[in-house]
């Protein structure tokens, strides 16, 4: 850590993109930029904490630009592309005080990172673990760690990414869908390590809001905080994961969710309706229940009606149903379930708890244990075996 301060270290993580941004203006192309001020990056986490500078991103910059001519000039062969270089590095001295080292530039360079890092060409895979270094300042160690992969494998995953980018411009319009998409994909591998996916994604979709005016880049971000204001509830003491209408609603975060649903109503207001605006809004109003029999399913069901509109998916389709059996009774769920493949995520689980609400608990039992045999992850396993046992032994849900 710098100076002992995680603060320090986000305020490094945010220089990054900016760096990167000088750099590519000097004439550098972005794999080998982004590859000198990851190089730079690890000696101010080593160097920073006894010897901190007064300007930290002046310091980033001269290091980074050192770090670019040392790998060109260690080439086999010059190019003309390093004369050029070389001959803008005589002629424009390594200072703070770089175009973009206030004001909109450093913003716009930013932004036309968001963009590269999630460019379509990239697989979802490489284009968080591009984002995490490029755009979000992690090291490829820290990257690793949370994604609990050798560090050689993702180092080679950030070379494809950029290998695949090579010779792309950092300019804009970009696809704001493919960079929301990502940053969701950070935010959904939530927390291994000492790297906190789920902070990180809130942080650099902050980030992206101050950058555009996008209202669906704000319900983003309302739903990230929505969904993280319940994160203290999911699991208990013994690690066993809790199911939303069996969690301790007193545990939640208030004040997470007071400002996840003030961005939203003011994102709604400006009436442009998007997928994340509508998820957002779903998870508003199970957030302002106070407890589960105070969910208003008939508003949640009706917000899956936009959200189909907008996004008519297979998997929407399958939630929606657990919403209209909420709301109508467990027989028009499972009406809404006809039709469906039986591959889909979850599909058991929802037509077990459809099941059992309808009292059919033989039936109910047995498709829990159906559905933890294809369960994702081993908490959700244990979770829906559980639920076979409880329903076989006819107990009501806790």
């Amino acid at each position: 850590m710098i100076d002992a301060d995680p603060l320090a270290e986000v305020e490094l993580r945010e220089l990054v993109p900016a760096v990167i941004g000088v750099l590519v203006g000097r004439g550098a192309d972005f794999a080998t930029a982004e590859d000198a001020v990851q190089d730079a990056l690890i000696e101010a986490l080593r160097t920073w904490p006894e010897d901190p500078p007064r300007d930290r991103r002046g310091w980033l910059v001269t290091v980074a630009w050192r770090k670019f001519l040392d790998i060109i000039r260690a080439e086999d062969s010059r190019t003309r592309r390093e004369e050029r270089v070389v001959a803008a590095a005589l002629a424009a001295p390594v200072t703070s005080a770089e175009p973009g080292a206030h004001g909109a530039r450093n913003a716009d360079d930013t932004l036309d990172l968001y963009f590269l890092c999630a460019h379509p060409r990239l697989r979802p895979a490489s284009a968080v673990a591009l984002t995490l270094r490029a755009v979000g300042g992690l090291t490829t160690k820290q990257i690793a760690e949370a994604y609990m992969v050798p560090e050689a494998t993702m180092a080679q995953r950030i070379s494809r990414a950029k290998a695949t980018i090579a010779g792309r411009r950092l300019d804009r319009p970009g696809d704001l869908s493919s960079v929301l998409t990502t940053l969701y994909l950070v935010f959904n591998e939530g927390h291994s390590g000492e790297t906190d996916l789920v902070a990180e994604a809130i942080r650099l979709t902050r980030r992206l809001g101050t950058m555009t005016d996008s209202a669906e880049v704000d319900g983003l971000l309302a739903l990230m905080l929505l969904h993280h204001a319940r994160r203290a509830a999911r699991f208990d003491s013994a690690g066993r994961l809790i199911a939303l209408a069996d969690q301790d609603r007193k545990v939640w975060d208030r004040r997470l969710i007071g400002e996840g649903i003030g961005i939203l109503q003011a994102a709604l207001a400006r009436d442009h309706l998007g997928e994340y605006q509508a998820q957002a809004a779903i998870a508003a109003l199970h957030a302002d229940a106070q407890h589960v029999d105070d969910t208003d399913w008939v508003q949640i069901a009706q917000w899956y009606d936009e959200l189909l509109r907008l996004r008519d998916t297979p998997i929407v389709r399958l939630n929606r149903a657990v919403a209209v059996g909420e709301a109508d009774g467990p027989a028009a769920g499972l009406a809404e379930l006809r039709g469906l493949d039986e591959d889909l995520p979850r599909y058991f689980a929802v037509e077990a708890h459809l099941r059992e609400r309808s009292g059919d608990l033989e039936t109910a039992a047995r498709l829990y244990a159906r559905a933890a045999e294809r369960a994702a992850s081993l908490a959700e396993r244990d979770h829906l075996n559980r639920q076979a046992a409880r329903t076989r032994s006819g107990r009501e849900p806790r």
